[in-house]
């Protein structure tokens, strides 16, 4: 029989992410250890923490796109070290947000898209308070030409994304925001103009409204403000929050007038992260034409290697999700974008349809004419055993997340939404419509003794 000697070294160098020490104690929350880990152990125990997110396939919550292709993680991992901020050491990454903002130029018909202005931000947000302050600087040096005093610019929306209340708390512009009222949802041209004065820095009108999904009527706000003009002599911009429907209405409702076919618009802020399929950290504005944006307000900054003209409110931020803005753009084109936008629409006119066949329901929108998706509310009549707060929770049993709250100065009306993006099918609708419809069973067995309250079940919808 053969002797074996034993290597009482063999297993030293052997371990395993769940027995190793990081594993196997409470790993550091709130303080930096000392001691090293092996990276492997680390990101294992991280990616198990983040199975605790949501499914992001089943979040029908969310505007943001969720469903990216291989390419663009690619693409995302190839850009990793470029910083867009440094035009001098990534010149082609420059160029490249340079296309991007005069294809978007293109597609919202500026009349100058070959040679206006415009820029990449880390999202819509700060895209429409770059526009906000354009408009405010334009009207400050107007009043100051007049001679009039400028310590009290307004702006008049609609009801708008909680972006703009940051924007007139940290401008110190006065926000004028028209009420929603129990018949009418969205801004009109008469509710607008009711709010207007010399004061008035623009009108901010929404395509693809936060709440309801619905596009408000810019062509109309655009004539009603030309026959202000002409009553009263003020002339009032307009300056558009496409954050959505920036990258939906040019592909789903080609003639919908809306953009710079207006002389009045003179700013549309749009959402690449959103409609325009591209990962989480992109936005853009582009400006009619560059007199548009006051020469106060560009920064050229001699810093990491060359001189270069800015205007945002960050500074060093990726490159990556400009280059795969581009991407799509090269990608899917127009009948790309069309096809895509087309699917998710028609899955949203889908759930609109099932939802209504309940008898219980009111839909708010139902799926057409404006953003992919739906919002529907309970009718006053309804005799049910629970409320959307509770259908929404419920639903997160099988993984659904619902925005569901009540509308902006109406306590009264609760509302539930679904946003249907690129990566979601029919046969995802019809899971989501049988998952609802078993939750509504659930609740006729089983009533609610005590329901959820708007501040316990209201779900984040921005």
């Amino acid at each position: 029989m053969s002797l074996h000697r034993v290597n009482t070294n063999k297993y030293k160098g052997f371990y395993d992410s769940y027995a190793s020490s990081p594993a196997t104690k409470e790993i550091s929350k709130f303080t930096l250890n000392e001691e090293s880990n092996k990276p492997e152990v680390i990101r294992d125990l991280i990616i198990d923490e983040l199975l605790l997110d949501g499914n992001a396939k089943q979040n029908l919550a969310t505007f943001c796109q969720t469903d990216l292709d291989k390419e663009i993680h690619i693409l995302m991992d190839k850009c990793i070290d470029k910083n867009m901020i440094d035009k001098a050491e990534y010149p082609q990454t420059a160029e490249i947000e340079s296309r991007c903002v005069h294809i978007l130029a293109d597609l919202w018909n500026s009349p100058e898209s070959a040679d206006t202005i415009g820029c990449s931000t880390t999202g819509s947000s700060e895209a429409a308070m770059l526009g906000g302050m354009a408009l405010k600087w334009r009207w400050r040096e107007m009043r100051k030409r007049q001679g009039k005093p400028c310590d009290k610019p307004n702006i008049v929306t609609g009801p708008v994304q909680i972006c703009w209340h940051k924007f007139a708390l940290y401008f110190d512009v006065e926000l004028r925001e028209v009420p929603m009222e129990h018949n009418r949802f969205i801004m009109t041209p008469e509710e607008a103009i009711k709010r207007c004065d010399e004061n008035t820095i623009g009108i901010i009108p929404t395509l693809g409204v936060t709440f309801t999904l619905q596009y408000e009527d810019v062509k109309g706000i655009s004539d009603a403000l030309d026959k202000y003009q002409k009553e009263t002599g003020h002339d009032i911009p307009i300056h558009v929050d496409a954050a959505s429907g920036g990258f939906v209405a040019p592909f789903l409702q080609p003639e919908l007038v809306w953009d710079f076919r207006l002389p009045r618009v003179k700013s549309i802020n749009g959402s690449g992260h959103k409609y325009g399929l591209s990962p989480l950290g992109v936005g853009w504005v582009v400006w009619r034409c560059k007199s548009d944006i006051h020469k106060d307000l560009v920064f050229n900054v001699n810093y990491l290697g060359g001189n270069m003209p800015t205007f945002s409110l960050n500074f060093s931020r990726p490159g990556g999700q400009i280059v795969c803005q581009y991407y799509n753009f090269l990608r899917h084109g127009r009948s790309g974008y069309r096809a895509v936008h087309q699917a998710c629409l028609d899955h949203g006119i889908f759930i609109a349809n099932e939802v209504k066949k309940h008898g219980i329901f009111e839909v708010v929108y139902d799926g057409t004419g404006a953003l992919p998706g739906a919002c529907w509310k309970l009718k006053k009549e309804a005799k049910v055993k629970f409320n959307l707060f509770d259908l929404s929770d419920r639903m997160r049993n099988r993984g659904w997340q619902i925005a569901s709250y009540t509308l902006p100065n109406l306590p009264d009306v609760a509302v539930q939404r679904v946003l249907i993006r690129h990566g979601f099918s029919r046969d995802m609708a019809m899971l989501f419509i049988d998952d609802l419809n078993r939750s509504i069973e659930y609740f006729e067995k089983h009533p609610m003794i005590q329901s959820i309250s708007k501040e316990e079940g209201q779900s984040f919808h921005h």
